[in-house]
């Protein structure tokens, strides 16, 4: 009977685990959809590479820093929603990728996240 309680308890942890991964992800990919650059940017690491059209890839921004960033390419282009199109997961990282949809062209983007204690944090977009 022990026994029984004890895998039930741990398959009750590992479900929880993997559901609270899933929600993040899922929630990364609302505020995508809804154009919300903030709240993407909770969801950055410490520092993030990012690549924007017609730019320069910038390596090791902070997480402040990368979240302006972001917001203001999201205002600039009137970035509305998100279409995604391919979602994989390797060990401990995990990529994203889609179409930004923007006021006047869509925009590719990738996002590369990795599972630190048990969460997803971004720690790279490319948007090209």
């Amino acid at each position: 009977m022990k026994k029984i309680i004890l895998l039930m308890g741990m398959f009750g942890l590992v479900f929880l685990s993997f559901r609270s991964q899933n929600s993040d992800t899922e929630e990364i990919i609302q505020a995508l959809k809804s154009g919300n650059a903030s709240s993407v940017a909770s969801y950055f690491d410490s520092y993030i590479d990012l690549t924007l059209p017609g730019k320069d890839e910038i390596k090791n921004i902070g997480k402040n820093q990368a979240g302006i960033t972001l917001r203001s390419f999201f205002e600039e282009n009137g970035v509305k929603g998100f279409d995604l199109s391919s979602q994989r997961e390797a060990g401990i990282t995990m990529y994203m990728a889609g179409k930004l949809l923007a006021k006047n062209k869509p925009y590719n983007i990738t996002v590369l996240l990795k599972n630190k204690d048990g969460k997803h944090q971004i720690t790279s977009i490319r948007i090209n």
